[in-house]
């Protein structure tokens, strides 16, 4: 779906990929909240192709795992059509993948030459999001050696599934790889704390500072200040001296 600012003026555009739950409406609120900060916000269905039970996807009973190469058709295709919209600047076009589909942002960014930026919250991270199979044939490493445009990526420390180490192979792979990324770990954040429809993850104060680090990073890659000439490293994290993966807590 696509929801445009209210003016006709050329705007940049902010893509959002779903999480594992499919197309729900918390993708499409970040879809509309976009719109209203005047961008063009598009949330397509990643799974459209995919004939399983929706509703057991919605409650989050099943995880569906495509291949990484039918998702990346899906937002290809999305892309291709943002770049003949006449309302988006097509050279300002920003990838968002949220927990699940934050892989799929790595994916696409490594098979595309005109995104502005990509954006990670809390996913790309994972064991599983490294591990190389039939449906996932690329390295992770192969891939972000691959990147032109610099990355956001927004974790929690108290995250029950993207461990502080799983912080530190991402950050670790981007500055081997010299690409450019900015990085922050919140403190105490759970997994999907910008999502208001899960009250049990939902932190209003840290999700309305996330999303004005993502407003603000594509708005400093518009104006030129993530230059693809130079390489820059950002990172920012607060966690405990005692910090114990182990503990941390799945949140509903």
């Amino acid at each position: 779906m696509i929801f445009r600012p209210p003016d006709d003026a050329s705007a940049p555009a902010l893509i959002f990929l779903h999480e594992r739950y499919g197309l729900t409406k918390h993708t499409l609120d970040l879809a509309q909240k976009a719109a209203r900060a005047g961008f063009v916000g598009v949330a397509p269905d990643l799974f459209t192709r995919w004939q399983g039970d929706r509703d057991a996807l919605r409650a989050g009973s099943i995880r569906v795992t495509l291949p990484d190469e039918e998702i990346a058709a899906v937002v290809h295709e999305t892309i291709d059509e943002l770049k003949t919209d006449p309302q988006v600047d097509a050279e300002r076009i920003v990838l968002v993948g949220v927990c699940q589909s934050g892989r799929y942002a790595v994916v696409v960014g490594s098979e595309r030459t005109d995104l502005a930026a990509c954006v990670v919250l809390y996913g790309a991270a994972q064991e599983s999001d490294w591990q190389v199979t039939k449906e996932q044939p690329r390295p992770m490493p192969e891939m972000i050696g691959a990147l032109r445009a610099p990355f956001l990526f927004l974790f929690g420390e108290g995250d029950h599934v993207i461990s502080l180490a799983d912080v530190r192979r991402v950050r670790g792979t981007f500055e081997d790889a010299r690409k450019s990324y900015r990085m922050r770990v919140f403190a105490g954040m759970p997994h999907g704390w910008l999502n208001d429809t899960m009250p049990g993850r939902y932190r209003p104060a840290e999700a309305a500072a996330a999303w004005d680090m993502l407003v603000g990073f594509a708005n400093e890659v518009f104006a030129g200040a993530w230059p693809r000439e130079r390489v820059r490293w950002d990172f920012g994290a607060e966690t405990s001296p005692t910090y114990d993966f182990g503990k941390n807590v799945r949140y509903e």
